[in-house]
């Protein structure tokens, strides 16, 4: 039996590009509880489409909650208003009849609008490259496997490695810091034993990477932990923080 349809009204950012100037555009929506909130927009374009009128422009992958490409901020809040989802996990039936629905970018600095509710991200692609790995040349260490570690230790490490690069931590700070996703990647290798060999070079890479893109700085208001769709916890920033004082210490270019 098919549920009945909410009657919603939306108010959806559109932007041409990053030098237009962008505004509010009404939209009427009836649509089922069931739907996802992705499912929602597409079939707003589809409907726009047959009108001869132009999509709205939003991003999408997996819609599993896993790639961290749907990011839009409802209601003023990365990933709308249910804690620990991203928005493709995002469901109809958490709106009520005649709500008004605002739909917008994530805003940052470091992420200039591509279109409407597109943004370009690539500067935490330009983090990650700067150090979000190990070098490991083959057959120079044991197996990974044959390495003893505490489950306590693995659990944390894993909880780190569950970021997805949403960019909600960004979209959420008022100071538009990466620090909790920078921090969460450092943190995935820091724990481990593979990762000790450039620890201390990873975090210092990947800060300067981080600081040359424009993100703010952490004050720990913990906005950031709150909208994180995967729960990171804000512990990997002292971590960083530790392991950005220690690479200084240990750095051959320091100043005394």
């Amino acid at each position: 039996m098919e549920h009945k349809k909410i009657n919603l009204t939306l108010k959806v950012w559109r932007q041409v590009n990053v030098n237009a100037k962008g505004n509010f555009v009404d939209y009427k929506v009836s649509v089922s509880p069931d739907s996802s909130f992705l499912e929602m927009l597409d079939d707003i374009n589809n409907e726009l489409e047959t009108k001869g009128l132009e999509p709205i422009t939003f991003e999408s992958d997996c819609r599993e909650g896993i790639c961290g490409t749907c990011g839009l901020v409802i209601n003023g809040q990365p990933h709308g208003p249910i804690p620990r989802i991203a928005t493709c996990q995002l469901h109809m039936r958490n709106f009520r009849e005649s709500d008004t629905i605002y739909i917008e970018p994530f805003r940052a600095k470091a992420f200039p609008v591509i279109k409407d509710l597109m943004v370009d991200r690539s500067s935490m692609d330009r983090i990650m490259e700067a150090g979000g790995f190990i070098s490991v040349n083959t057959l120079s260490v044991p197996d990974g496997n044959a390495i003893p570690i505490s489950k306590d230790v693995a659990s944390e490490a894993m909880d780190a490695a569950s970021c997805i690069g949403c960019g909600a931590c960004v979209a959420a700070c008022k100071n538009a810091s990466a620090m909790l996703f920078v921090s969460a990647k450092v943190s995935q290798f820091a724990l481990l034993p593979q990762g000790q060999p450039e620890r201390y070079q990873r975090v210092e890479s990947m800060v300067i990477v981080m600081d040359e893109y424009g993100f703010g700085s952490c004050s720990n208001t913990y906005a950031c932990e709150a909208e994180c769709p995967k729960g990171v916890s804000i512990k990997n920033i002292a971590r960083m923080n530790r392991d950005y004082f220690m690479a200084k210490i240990k750095s051959p270019n320091i100043e005394y």
